[in-house]
């Protein structure tokens, strides 16, 4: 499946941003749904899982309360809802996709087994 995302973007210190990612090429609906972060200097960072019917997600820590994931899978989308945005959460933000398990990303603990990934869209949190 080829991910692309957007809507990345530069905003203040408790601001809001939407990220999409638009899936093409596969059967949208065969794949768990996620989102990483790199920071400059940083290993990447899982952000969120969402398994293939919307029903279930999960959320790194540092995220929690303050971004939400969603998809539609009529659009072949994922987003990635993100409020109350820090400093600290300045990275680059990528999309991926898992074919492992339709419930859940199983590789949000093991990144480099994710199926496919999109290009990555810069987000900066000025204080």
């Amino acid at each position: 499946v080829q991910l692309q995302a957007s809507g990345g973007g530069l905003v203040q210190t408790g601001g809001s941003l939407r990220l999409s990612c638009a899936a093409s090429g596969r059967t949208f609906t065969d794949y768990a749904m996620g989102w990483f972060r790199q920071a400059p200097g940083k290993e990447r960072e899982f952000v969120t899982g969402i398994s293939s019917s919307g029903g279930s997600a999960s959320y790194g820590d540092s995220v929690k309360g303050r971004f939400t994931i969603s998809r539609d899978n009529a659009k072949n989308t994922v987003y990635l809802q993100m409020s109350s945005l820090k400093p600290e959460d300045t990275a680059v933000y990528y999309c991926a996709a898992d074919h492992r398990s339709l419930l859940r990303l199983v590789c949000s603990t093991q990144a480099e087994m994710c199926d496919s990934w999109g290009q990555g869209t810069q987000v900066t949190v000025s204080s």
